[in-house]
């Protein structure tokens, strides 16, 4: 089943809470060798791969803002959907993924 959703945040927003300190949870549902290219780490961040979601969904919180990331926004886009069937109100996803924090916001990730 293909869910997706509309909710989504854009880099600038998502970097504009991380300067607040806002405890914003990333959610990064990429595989582990894109994690390896480059991840956000000075974050506060839980790594889960988009295949995984489902069998380690207790590991994902609901009582705090969750920002879902892939590479280009597609899986964590599909990844909200789901967690939003199962009542998560909590998590939205970033428009661009990384791929878009890397071009608009910090040079220094890498781009693959």
């Amino acid at each position: 089943m293909v869910v997706t959703s509309t909710l989504c945040i854009e880099v600038e927003e998502l970097y504009y809470l991380l300067c607040l300190r806002l405890k914003v949870l990333i959610l990064d549902v990429r595989e582990p060798w894109e994690i390896s290219i480059c991840a956000l780490r000075d974050s506060d961040s839980l790594f889960i791969p988009m295949g995984q979601i489902l069998s380690r969904v207790e590991e994902i919180p609901r009582d705090r803002r969750v920002v879902a990331i892939c590479h280009h926004g597609i899986r964590s886009d599909h990844v909200v959907g789901w967690l939003r069937q199962l009542e998560y109100r909590n998590v939205i996803n970033l428009r661009g993924g990384i791929d878009a924090w890397a071009r608009r916001i910090d040079p220094h990730v890498a781009i693959y």
